[in-house]
């Protein structure tokens, strides 16, 4: 039986890092796979080369649905909302996502829920992974829709946090790898292995996030240098299919358990 999935992402790039691998198996096996997206990107921190046009968001709506192709996505909605950028305590603009009521882009994503007839939603954990304000209005903005629109199932995307700090402090001991991250950054970030419910194998379809990943050219390099995306493509592909061969979610209302490696399960009963 094919069921339909709705993956919802704060910003064109987002939807590779986490769900990437399992948006290509969904649809290699059958099922329907709607990428929804609520901002161009405008603000994102790619190099000021690239922005200096003021291109940047037409720019990364093209690589989107590159990448979506490349995972086999059957639609892409764009709800069309502002960028509200990553500024350190900053605000940020007036009209950005991360400050719409989140019932009125909760209604917005509604809409797309039941012109699918979503089975599943896939939004990000309750921090918003690493804190960016759109990442986490994403969390509350899907949880309301999924409401108004009755879609049984929320998945909550995110990273295992005891592997994600492992993986952070190997960074930091590669002088200039990734110079401003740190370890102490994440130690509240996404989720804590007890709370997962899913884990979810994607090495067989490394080689499809590899290409979608590899659509958002715009996002390797910033002013600041080479960011993960770009250190993340440089791995050898053996390194690079164990490092995003594994994708965790958090099923909303469902108690946990050992982690399933299917994200359709509890439609299956």
């Amino acid at each position: 039986m094919g069921y339909t999935l709705v993956s919802f992402h704060a910003h064109p790039d987002d939807e590779v890092i986490l769900t990437g691998g399992t948006l290509a198996r969904a649809a290699a096996e059958g099922h329907r796979v709607v990428l929804v997206v609520a901002t161009d990107g405008a603000a994102g921190l790619a190099a000021s080369a690239l922005r200096a046009d003021g291109a940047l968001a037409a720019r990364r709506v093209a690589e989107l649905h590159r990448s979506a192709a490349a995972l086999g996505c059957a639609r892409v909605v764009r709800l069309g909302f502002a960028d509200s950028g990553w500024r350190d305590g900053g605000a940020p603009p007036p009209d950005a996502f991360s400050l719409v009521p989140v019932e009125q882009s909760a209604a917005a994503l509604a809409e797309v829920l039941r012109e699918e007839r979503a089975d599943v939603l896939t939004v990000y954990d309750p921090a918003g992974g690493y804190g960016h304000p759109d990442h986490r209005r994403v969390h509350e903005v899907g949880v309301a829709a999924a409401r108004l629109a009755g879609t049984p199932v929320v998945l909550e995307a995110t990273m295992d946090r005891r592997l994600l700090l492992r993986l952070v402090r190997l960074v930091e001991a590669i002088p200039g790898l990734l110079p401003d991250v740190r370890a102490e950054s994440f130690a509240a970030s996404y989720s804590a292995r007890a709370d997962i419910t899913h884990r979810v194998d994607v090495r067989r379809f490394a080689a499809a996030k590899r290409r979608a990943l590899s659509a958002h050219v715009s996002q390797t390099t910033s002013d600041d240098g080479t960011r993960a995306l770009a250190a993340l493509l440089r791995l050898p592909p053996w390194v690079f299919d164990r490092v995003v061969g594994t994708e965790w979610f958090v099923e909303r209302g469902r108690t946990v358990g050992r982690p399933l490696d299917d994200v359709f399960a509890t439609l299956r009963g």
